[in-house]
């Protein structure tokens, strides 16, 4: 299993049909999808791209085994996959909440 996280807003995640699988604005925007391994960097990533987003937001685990799309890692870190298609729901391990402090930065997932 090669366990990656996926960030998106609850409102977005809310708002897709759980039988079809999941295709993140980015992709069209980009041609891929974004994640984040590990979490400290996926809250590090989620403060410096969205926190003064107001909205809730996600953290959607997934095993990138069970997405069908080409994917790959092309940051020297090697901690940003790219999944180049949808993401299918039999990836899907899990969804958790972000918890944010008063100031509205991101802090750990909830348990």
């Amino acid at each position: 299993m090669r366990q990656t996280y996926h960030l998106v807003p609850a409102d977005v995640w809310a708002a897709g049909d759980p039988a079809v699988a999941y295709a993140a604005p980015s992709l069209a925007l980009e041609g891929f999808i974004h994640c984040t391994d590990g979490r400290d960097a996926l809250i590090a990533t989620a403060n410096r791209h969205y926190r003064d987003d107001p909205r809730a937001f996600l953290a959607v685990t997934l095993d990138l085994d069970q997405v069908a799309a080409p994917w790959s890692v092309e940051d020297e870190a090697r901690i940003y996959p790219h999944i180049f298609g949808v993401i299918d729901r039999t990836a899907v391990l899990g969804v958790t909440a972000i918890r944010r402090d008063e100031d509205g930065a991101f802090v750990d997932l909830e348990d």
